[in-house]
């Protein structure tokens, strides 16, 4: 599974996925008295950005970039950015889910320090970037108009970066003990 460049190095192990992130945003709940029923803002434009995200929970780290689309060449991108986050002299096992644009065929461009591992169909638990994205969602990107489409990178900028600048919220949010790897 791991090419031979991988051998006798540290592994790390990493999670990816992308989200939405758009005018036609996420309701959360909110605290409010029982029975009552809060007003809240729903947009009905259509403008989104795509928010990439893999974090490594082991060393309590995130790479993200947030792109226009998702295809092989966004995804390409991505990579090359998580490629920059590994620790130097490791190899990182990266899971993800089977999304077309993440097959290795065609046009799409690994790192020499990063394996592909797709997880099986049908499983987003399995993810816990899945997870990530729900506490953004319920912590920074709901409940909110955005004027623009740069308004929206901007917002996704802020949510990535609050969470990958409070210490210990990766390793506690996408940890999983099915995870860890010895070699």
């Amino acid at each position: 599974m791991l090419p031979e460049t991988a051998k006798g190095k540290p592994i790390e192990v990493w999670f990816q996925d992308e989200a939405r992130v758009g005018q036609q945003g996420t309701l959360t709940y909110v605290w409010a008295e029982r029975g009552s029923r809060p007003p809240a803002l729903k947009d009905q434009r259509h403008t989104w950005a795509y928010l990439f995200g893999a974090v490594c929970p082991m060393r309590e780290i995130g790479a993200a970039l947030v792109l226009p689309e998702v295809n092989a060449e966004a995804m390409g991108l991505h990579l090359t950015e998580i490629s920059r986050y590994v620790a130097p002299g490791a190899h990182a096992l990266l899971l993800l889910d089977g999304a077309g644009w993440h097959q290795t065929g065609g046009e799409l461009r690994v790192p020499d320090n990063i394996t592909l591992l797709s997880l099986p169909p049908y499983s987003p638990e399995l993810n816990p970037v899945e997870n990530i994205w729900e506490f953004l969602r319920g912590n920074h990107l709901s409940h909110q108009v955005w004027e623009s489409y740069d308004a929206i990178v901007q917002a996704c900028c802020d949510a990535w970066n609050a969470l990958t600048g409070e210490p210990g919220r990766i390793a506690a949010i996408a940890t999983r003990s099915w995870a860890s790897v010895t070699i």
